[in-house]
């Protein structure tokens, strides 16, 4: 049971919080009866990117056994059977298109992008330079979108390029991660890592680091400006994850935030400071 629980990756839900970003940041998440609009909307988005993982498990099952962290997943170790995962994988699509459908049918629509991304990511996209990374940006994009849909919010251009530039400098920084931690593995465990030359992902993890910066800062400036008292506690944040991804820690997102006592407290203070700009 635990095995089936694992495959489901519930740290990852945190991404889809994405959702309430919209409604956070137009300060309409506090009004009577939104956050309530929300939760349904969350779980489908939870069911159907759990079940994005399980089919992204399935096929690397026999990659996974070379790599010295995921050997240890269910599906790759054999606690899990791929007949279980695949009964699981097709049982949490329909709940959460189902779910979707009652949300309404342009959430219904993007969250189909969403799985369309993710599965044309798990059979071929992955397996190719730069395409990978823009696939995975892809993902927080619609995440942004979706939310946006769901709670009536026009997305600002501002907002859109900074969750963009910030999704693809986290997904190098796990690129560059695995690059170094597998070592001569890499490629076996995954092929595009052999079409990056060296000091190519630093160059974008910096490019799209100092990027993410200027867009939020712009962001900030543009929407309230009581917010740009957040861009230092951004940069903080940004420089935090480069100094853990140098270090050879791990650069999944989701992990360092959780890890990672800085981060964490840096992303509990910034909410804590966009909260207190926008609603008080």
């Amino acid at each position: 049971m635990i095995g089936y629980l694992t495959i489901l990756r519930p740290t990852q839900w945190l991404k889809n919080l994405m959702l309430f970003f919209p409604p956070f940041l137009g300060g309409q998440l506090l009004l009577p009866g939104q956050f309530g609009r929300g939760l349904l909307p969350l779980v489908s988005f939870c069911l159907v990117s759990s079940s994005g993982y399980v089919l992204n498990d399935l096929l690397d099952r026999d990659r996974d056994r070379s790599h010295p962290g995921k050997n240890l997943r269910p599906i790759a170790s054999g606690k899990v059977s791929t007949q279980g995962a695949i009964l699981l994988c097709v049982l949490l699509l329909a709940a959460g298109l189902l779910l979707a459908n009652i949300c309404s049918k342009i959430f219904l629509a993007l969250l189909l992008c969403y799985f369309g991304v993710t599965l044309s990511y798990s059979f071929a996209l992955k397996a190719y330079p730069i395409v990978d990374l823009f696939c995975i940006s892809a993902g927080f994009l619609l995440r942004l979108q979706a939310g946006g849909e769901v709670f009536g919010i026009e997305i600002s251009p501002w907002l859109f390029m900074s969750v963009f530039l910030l999704s693809v400098f986290l997904s190098t920084g796990k690129r560059l991660c695995e690059y170094r931690l597998l070592g001569d593995k890499a490629v076996e465990h995954r092929e595009n890592l052999a079409h990056y030359p060296p000091g190519y992902l630093e160059g974008i993890m910096y490019m799209t680091g100092g990027a993410v910066l200027v867009t939020y800062a712009m962001y900030t400036t543009i929407n309230r400006t009581t917010l740009v008292y957040s861009v230092p506690l951004c940069c903080f944040g940004l420089f935090r994850y480069i100094l853990r991804v140098q270090s050879g820690q791990s650069g999944d997102p989701t992990e360092s935030l959780l890890k990672d006592r800085a981060l964490l407290f840096v992303g509990v203070v910034w909410v804590a400071l966009v909260g207190w700009s926008i609603y008080w």
